[in-house]
């Protein structure tokens, strides 16, 4: 029995490596290295930890923000990098100060009503106007009637109501806030999509600019409950803000591995650092950026040296408009190395990964066979593949200039922490030390694999290849609201 056994194991086993072909060889090994090593040593959760007690919320621009950055360059430092360094960019931070709302069926008869400033509103705003339920804040709700919000505050749904119709977009709030801005309101109002009062803030400003309007969260219950009153009665708010806005220097930090037979094409793998200021950020972005830091970590430890360069970066100001991605971008534009940039790998609350997802089609034999690699180590990795492409995150100026952009996929927040996306309890207590451990190991397999391949099989868009990109992933609308369209029709 025991030999019919091994003659399966070996049937099995040349079946993979019929499979794996045209992975190298060498894979097998070095991916078995970088299982043992993170499981016996990851240091994400642990360091993690430390940073959210020591430091607090990441907020661009704040001290608290620069004490991300020397953190993450002491950490890298520690790890045995030399080749690390800090990359800084001028942004127009934005800080909140104080706010209150308040609604009723008159303006005489105002209540307080639980919210929170959406970041770039106005430095100073005091309103008291008409309340207009916009539904879901996308075109289509304006179309019927351009001039029903003019002069008036917007009542729209952060996400898509049940019942709209088929093939309305999920639009990014601060792509709401545009549209209403362009219809004429002077003020919005966005319902929260979590339940039980959770506040959401975030920028609703799609330059990283201030924005002209107040902008404001309120919870789901509440908000939908005005939405109710208004199918009866007329609602006004009065809001007052205070904020504070000014030209300050943050820093992407970048740690540098080079590669030893192809140098000159790169690979950037990066995360977030920076967070909003409601709570500490632990899974916006810290269980994505502190995984990467790992993934080095990892490399570094194992003396893993791939054919291409490898830039491990943390960027800062990705909330307040991808302004540390845009940065790195405009730099490699500037210098022309954009091209050599040969592929954008991005984790922001990247969980427990299952698989790999990315926006090139070209590289499903390539990721899948490094997922195979990975699924032999453990089962509980199931190699999906996935192909598509988004906006709003630091992958965003890496694709717009037609660089392949991919990451780990299927995995779910850790302890059902969805709500807590840009909210108040978003906090060390809801991160898994498993499911950072699982995007360390599977996604240094992936990182490793694409920059020793023989072969990238995805290529670097041309400038009208990237527009017919764009077009197929339906992204074309939301970049001309954002202004970030550069093509003409």
């Amino acid at each position: 029995m025991k030999k019919i056994l091994s003659l399966i194991a070996v049937g099995s086993a040349l079946i993979v490596n019929q499979a794996n072909a045209q992975a190298k060889p060498s894979w097998n090994g070095i991916f078995a290295k970088i299982n043992k090593e993170v499981l016996d040593n990851s240091n994400a959760y642990t360091s993690l930890k430390i940073a959210s007690e020591t430091i607090g919320h990441r907020l661009t621009g704040s001290e608290n923000g620069k004490k991300a950055e020397q953190y993450a360059y002491d950490l890298l430092k520690s790890y045995g990098f030399t080749n690390i360094k800090f990359i800084p960019f001028e942004v127009e931070s934005w800080s909140r100060g104080t706010l209150s709302v308040l609604v009723g069926n008159s303006t005489q008869n105002l209540a307080p009503i639980k919210s929170v400033s959406l970041a770039h509103s106005p430095v100073i705003s005091d309103i008291t106007l008409e309340v207009v339920d916009m539904g879901n804040g996308v075109e289509d709700d304006y179309l019927a009637n351009p001039d029903k919000v003019k002069g008036k505050i917007a009542l729209v749904y952060l996400g898509v109501l049940p019942g709209s119709k088929a093939g309305t977009p999920n639009l990014h709030r601060s792509e709401k806030t545009a549209i209403a801005t362009k219809y004429g309101a002077k003020g919005i109002i966005v319902i929260n999509t979590a339940d039980h009062g959770v506040l959401l803030t975030g920028t609703a400003s799609v330059t990283g600019k201030l924005i002209p309007i107040p902008a404001v969260c309120v919870g789901k219950e509440d908000g939908l409950a005005l939405k109710e009153q208004l199918k009866s009665t007329a609602l006004y708010s009065h809001i007052n803000m205070t904020n504070h806005s000014g030209k300050i220097k943050a820093r992407n930090v970048v740690a540098t591995i080079k590669g030893a037979s192809l140098p000159n094409e790169k690979i950037v793998v990066g995360g977030h650092l920076d967070s909003w200021d409601l709570a500490t950020g632990a899974m916006d972005n810290g269980i994505g950026s502190f995984s990467v830091l790992d993934m080095a970590r990892t490399f570094k430890i194992l003396k893993l040296q791939p054919a291409r360069t490898i830039d491990f970066v943390m960027f800062m100001g990705e909330e307040q408009g991808l302004l540390g991605s845009r940065a790195y971008v405009d730099a490699a534009i500037k210098d022309k190395s954009i091209n050599q940039i040969r592929y954008m790998l991005n984790y922001d609350m990247t969980n427990d990964p299952k698989g790999y997802a990315t926006s090139a089609a070209e590289s499903k034999i390539l990721f899948e066979q490094i997922g195979s690699i990975a699924k032999q180590l453990d089962s509980n990795f199931k190699n999906t593949f996935t192909v598509g492409a988004g906006l709003h995150s630091d992958h965003q100026p890496f694709m717009l200039n037609g660089v392949p952009t991919g990451g780990g996929a299927g995995g779910a927040l850790p302890k059902g922490g969805g709500p807590c996306y840009h909210a108040d309890c978003d906090v060390f207590s809801l991160v898994e030390d498993k499911g950072m451990r699982n995007t360390v190991r599977f996604n240094s397999m992936l990182l490793y694999g694409i920059a020793d391949a023989t072969k990238i099989e995805a290529k670097h868009f041309t400038d009208l290849e990237t527009k017919a990109f764009l077009i197929k992933n339906n992204l074309k609308e939301p970049l001309q609201i954002a202004g970030e369209w550069r093509w003409k029709d």
